[in-house]
């Protein structure tokens, strides 16, 4: 059943679609089966959203987005998967989302506040948290995890299955092929790499003086000190009972499946 603030008369739209109240769809869109669409939700002209798909309140879905595709994955089989996308999220133009695989997890999940400005592109059973800046161009391949307020540089990639921490940023251009601790940031070449932490955006999310330090401390013990992995980890532990930050990194390290990045 639709309630819409605004539904334009040439855009398609399933019966068993579900639309919450004040939802608005322009012109020539279209709506497929198993769509859900929360409240105040907003959706421009010549958008696909094909199901399943859930999508929650108050989004932003610019002209050209394509959400809910089938996998680009030759496993795949026509199993039923999901793409569930949170609250809040700003979706720009000819942005592409597709839908999990049955091997995969089976959803491919967006959190809360987010930004995918033109272009970007997120793989299969990818799973993203809040507060993340998905510049132009920039791309996720499958089973990438994305941590809250990361910043993904104009034209960077991440490979399948790697993890990056939150607070990270990975810089314009930058390729990341391993998994990317909490708070670090990545240069702008061609096979990224460590160089530092994100001391900027840290101070633009209320990290004091002595936070910054212990981040900074943990990225010398992990990048600087010289120490293997295994040495760099028993020193961090000692450090994270001061830190929760630091705790932070280490839990990443420890969930880590994939080479480091170094």
């Amino acid at each position: 059943m639709i309630h819409a603030a605004s539904i334009h008369p040439t855009a398609q739209i399933d019966p068993s679609a579900a639309l919450g109240n004040n939802v608005g769809v322009g012109a020539y869109s279209v709506i497929g089966s198993d769509v859900e669409i929360g409240d105040g939700t907003t959706i421009g002209p010549h958008v696909v959203i094909e199901g399943p798909t859930r999508i929650g309140r108050d989004n932003r879905i610019s002209q050209f987005a394509s959400l809910g595709g089938d996998p680009q994955d030759k496993k795949f089989k026509g199993e039923r998967t999901e793409l569930v996308i949170g609250d809040r999220n700003l979706i720009r133009e000819f942005v592409t989302i597709n839908r999990g695989t049955g091997d995969g997890g089976g959803v491919t999940r967006i959190g809360n506040d987010n930004w995918l400005l033109a272009y970007v592109h997120v793989a299969h059973d990818c799973q993203i948290g809040n507060h993340v800046v998905f510049s132009n161009y920039s791309a996720l391949a499958g089973h990438a995890e994305i941590g809250d307020w990361t910043i993904l540089s104009g034209y960077s990639g991440v490979h399948q299955f790697c993890k990056v921490g939150a607070h990270a940023f990975i810089g314009m251009g930058c390729l990341v092929g391993s998994d990317v601790p909490p708070f670090v940031m990545m240069a702008n070449e061609t096979r990224g790499r460590p160089r530092g932490i994100n001391s900027e955006g840290l101070k633009r999310r209320g990290f004091d003086a002595a936070r910054i330090s212990a981040i900074k401390r943990a990225y010398r013990t992990l990048y600087m000190a010289g120490l293997s992995q295994a040495e760099a980890r028993e020193q961090l532990a000692a450090q994270a009972r001061e830190s929760e930050d630091v705790r932070a990194m280490l839990d990443f390290l420890d969930r880590s499946e994939r080479a480091l990045a170094r």
